[in-house]
């Protein structure tokens, strides 16, 4: 029988906010099947890349589709971002899942975009844990068409009950990255 050294109560809770922090920010990061409103730009350029911090760990993906090209109001297809059809890993034993498919706007003048809702679910081991978060903002990084998330708060809708009932992500745990 293998040994499996205790963790307390304190580390599994900061586990779990972990997990709930990633819920949100992969939602953040960017997933949905909108309308496209007038791109001119070809499917296969309409990638979304994402890059989050979760409890000291990073999460990313690459190649998520969007129905659009930034600044266009877009969503990116969440079977992008999830596997099997997306590559979405996280280090430290820490799995998610989108559960919808935001949409993004932009003001391109202010440099800024919104996300109209992320639903998310975070796993470690047998824990699971469901968030959502709406209207969430985001900050351009310069000309570029990479956006930096300000804190948001995502609210607990279903998991165990060593899920934390609301987790907030600070400014600039999360990215996104259109292309």
């Amino acid at each position: 029988m293998r040994h499996t050294p205790n963790i307390s109560r304190t580390t599994r809770l900061a586990r779990f906010a972990g997990i709930a922090t990633l819920v949100v920010a992969a939602g953040l990061a960017g997933t949905g099947t909108a309308l496209a409103h007038g791109s001119a730009v070809p499917a296969a350029d309409q990638k979304v890349d994402g890059v989050m911090v979760v409890a000291g760990n990073s999460c990313s993906w690459t190649n998520a589709s969007s129905s659009a090209a930034a600044p266009n109001a877009l969503t990116v297809d969440r079977a992008t971002v999830n596997a099997p059809g997306g590559n979405l890993a996280c280090g430290g034993g820490i799995a998610a899942t989108l559960n919808n498919n935001p949409a993004f706007t932009f003001d391109d003048a202010a440099g800024t975009a919104r996300t109209d809702l992320i639903d998310i679910t975070g796993r470690q081991s047998f824990i699971s844990c469901r968030y959502k978060a709406t209207n969430i903002a985001w900050d351009r990084d310069g000309t570029t068409r990479k956006y930096i998330n300000r804190a948001f708060t995502a609210t607990k809708t279903s998991g165990s009950f060593l899920c934390p009932g609301s987790v907030t992500t600070p400014a600039g745990d999360a990215s996104m990255l259109f292309r």
